[in-house]
């Protein structure tokens, strides 16, 4: 037992007020279940290999199912996430998650539709978009098929970005729109401008030498195996898969 994840009181002293009601028959021990769901998700076991130690595999399948769907990883996530007290400086940046074959089969008129996996040259992709704060610490996710550009992650997560003076991205996210929506917000923005534009772009190199924060927070994602490989079909779990990594990584 003594490599197994464990959930220490505090940490569930801290996820408690997210969890949903139980309403009739008590749930199964949380501290067990939710302690094998995370066990499962960093090292990229099937459920039927889940350590005996955590119950019957069929339990935290279950579990983790119906609290994706429900949208309770995601909540624990953004409510951790929130209390963040320093956002002077973030950072916007994305990366490719491998589709394994178990999550990208079945043919688009079977229920393909709609499963945020594209091709690229690296094959069957999901592209996950984020925000973090200056530290590294995610803030935001956004996640779309693999060959949807940069761009429309900018666009989705423009709006929520939280009230910040600067925001960090590299020339990926060199757009004049993008600019402006940040000004518009009292952002000022720090992107090197694109190889092809006529006039440099001055930015502050200083500053901007601290995003590589976020590709190390991309990094440390991946070091969970379910993350770094795509086993859902569904967007919704293998989305709280990420919140769930970066819950446990960052905010507990």
């Amino acid at each position: 037992m003594t490599n197994l994840f464990w959930l220490t009181d505090e940490q569930m002293k801290r996820l408690k007020p997210f969890f949903p009601k139980s309403h009739g028959k008590p749930r199964v021990d949380d501290r067990r279940v939710l302690s094998g769901i995370i066990f499962i998700n960093r090292n990229g076991l099937r459920w039927c290999d889940a350590p005996r130690e955590y119950g019957p595999p069929k339990t935290l399948y279950n579990r983790w199912k119906r609290w994706s769907e429900m949208g309770v990883f995601a909540r624990i996530f953004e409510g951790l996430a929130s209390e963040a007290t320093d956002q002077k400086t973030v950072m916007i940046d994305a990366t490719y998650l491998k589709a394994h074959r178990t999550a990208s089969s079945l043919r688009f008129e079977k229920g393909g539709r709609g499963r945020l996996i594209g091709r690229t040259k690296g094959g069957m992709n999901t592209k996950l978009h984020a925000v973090t704060d200056a530290t590294g610490r995610p803030l935001k996710f956004f996640m779309t098929a693999g060959q949807v550009s940069d761009y429309t992650g900018a666009a989705a997560l423009l709006s929520s970005l939280p009230r910040a003076d600067w925001l960090l991205a590299d020339r990926g996210y060199d757009a004049d729109w993008f600019r402006h929506a940040l000004k518009d917000k009292g952002i000022t923005p720090c992107i090197p401008g694109r190889k092809s534009r006529g006039e440099p772009v001055k930015y502050d190199k200083r500053r901007y030498r601290r995003r590589n924060h976020i590709e190390i927070m991309f990094g440390r994602l991946k070091d969970w195996r379910r993350v770094a490989t795509r086993y859902d079909r569904c967007p919704k779990v293998f989305l709280s898969a990420v919140a769930l990594a970066a819950t446990v990584m960052f905010w507990l």
